[in-house]
C-alpha cells in the first residue's frame, strides 16, 4: 500500500533497506536537480565531513548510504539515494534526504516528488511519496524528507524545509563547511573551530638607512667614458700644433671674411703660387682697411654722346 504523505507526517518502515528517488518534471528553464543525504548523529549534526552523500562524495564509507545517479524515466528525470537501514551504525539517528539546484530557485522546478521504495523490490510499488511544494519559491535547497530511528525500527517524515542559499547553507546548519574555491566543484569540509588569532606588538617606528656612498672606487686600468661634446657650429680650422718643439708655418694667406650668411664668391683668376693674396670678399656695409683703399688714378673709359651733359 502506498502512502500519500503531507508535510510533516510520517509512515513506519518494515524495509531493512530502501531508495529514496527524487523525480522531477524536465524542460526549457528548468534546472538540474541533485539528491544528496546527511548522516547525523545523536546531537542532529555531522560527526565529520564523511557525513555528507553528494555527487562529489557518492558513497559513504561506512557503505550504509550512497547515491545512485540519474535516470531518465517515462515520468520524468530521476536521481536515487539508496540507505541500508538494518546495517546502519548505531551513532546515526537520522538521515536527511535533500535536494539542491545550482543557483536557480525551486519554482522553476514543476513536478517535484519524492518515492520511497523497498530495495529489496527490483518493480514494486513505493511504500510512499511525497510532493514537496517549496514555501516562497526562492529556495535552491530543499530537505525532502528524513529518516530517523524510532525504537528498534525506522520510519520516514516528510518535511519539504528550504534554503535560499542552496546546498552550501544547507549543509552549514548541520556542521559541514563547504569550501567552493574550485572552480566548479563543491567539497565539504568538517566544521573546525577557529583558533584565537596570536597577538604580536609591532617594533617602533624606525627611520630608514639613508644610503652611504660607495668606497669602491673603479681600478684605475678601466677607462671612464667621457660625455661626448655637443656639436658646434663649424667654424675656421684651428692652427696647427707646433711639430716637436719648431714654430708653426705662418699661413699663406690671411682667412677670407665671413660673409654673413652668402657662399664666398670664387677668385676669377687664382693667385700665382707665392705671389701677393687675392683680395678679401666685401664686408657689407662696414669699412675696409685701409690698404683696399680704391686707386688714385683710376678714370672711368670714354663715354658715348649719350652719356655726354648736355
Amino acid at each position: 500500500m502506498t502512502h500519500a504523505m503531507l508535510k510533516g507526517s510520517n509512515v513506519p518502515l518494515e524495509a531493512s533497506a530502501v531508495r529514496a528517488v527524487l523525480r522531477w518534471t524536465p524542460g526549457h528553464g528548468v534546472p538540474d536537480v541533485d539528491a544528496s543525504a546527511l548522516l547525523l548523529g545523536g546531537d542532529g549534526r555531522v560527526r565529520s565531513d564523511e557525513d555528507f552523500v553528494f555527487y562529489n562524495q557518492p558513497r559513504h564509507p561506512g557503505g550504509t548510504v550512497w547515491r545512485l545517479g540519474k535516470k531518465r524515466a517515462a515520468e520524468g528525470l530521476t536521481d536515487t539515494i539508496q540507505a541500508d537501514l538494518a546495517g546502519m551504525e548505531a551513532g546515526v539517528s537520522r538521515v536527511l534526504l535533500a535536494a539542491s539546484a545550482e543557483g536557480v530557485a525551486f519554482e522553476h522546478v514543476p513536478s517535484l516528488r519524492i518515492l520511497l521504495y523497498d530495495a529489496a523490490v527490483t518493480e514494486g510499488e513505493p511504500l510512499a511519496y511525497f510532493d514537496i511544494t517549496p514555501q516562497t519559491g526562492e529556495e535552491t535547497a530543499l530537505i525532502c524528507g528524513e529518516l530517523y530511528r524510532r525504537g528498534e525500527g525506522w520510519k520516514f517524515r516528510a518535511l519539504g524545509e528550504g534554503y535560499s542559499n542552496g546546498l552550501e547553507g544547507l549543509a552549514s546548519d548541520f556542521g559541514i563547511s563547504v569550501d567552493d574555491t574550485d572552480s566548479g566543484a563543491t567539497a565539504p569540509t568538517a566544521a573546525v573551530p577557529a583558533a584565537p588569532a596570536a597577538y604580536f606588538p609591532l617594533p617602533p617606528q624606525q627611520s630608514a638607512p639613508q644610503p652611504q656612498p660607495s668606497l669602491v672606487q673603479p681600478p684605475p686600468s678601466v677607462a671612464q667614458p667621457l660625455p661626448r661634446p655637443a656639436a658646434a657650429h663649424p667654424g675656421p680650422r684651428p692652427s696647427p700644433q707646433p711639430s716637436y718643439g719648431h714654430p708653426p708655418e705662418p699661413p699663406r694667406y690671411p682667412a677670407p671674411q665671413p660673409a654673413y650668411g652668402y657662399p664666398p664668391a670664387a677668385p676669377t683668376h687664382p693667385a700665382p703660387l707665392g705671389g701677393p693674396p687675392p683680395a678679401p670678399a666685401p664686408s657689407y656695409g662696414y669699412p675696409q682697411s685701409a690698404a683696399f683703399l680704391p686707386d688714385p688714378n683710376f678714370r672711368l673709359p670714354p663715354q658715348g654722346p649719350q652719356f655726354l651733359p648736355r
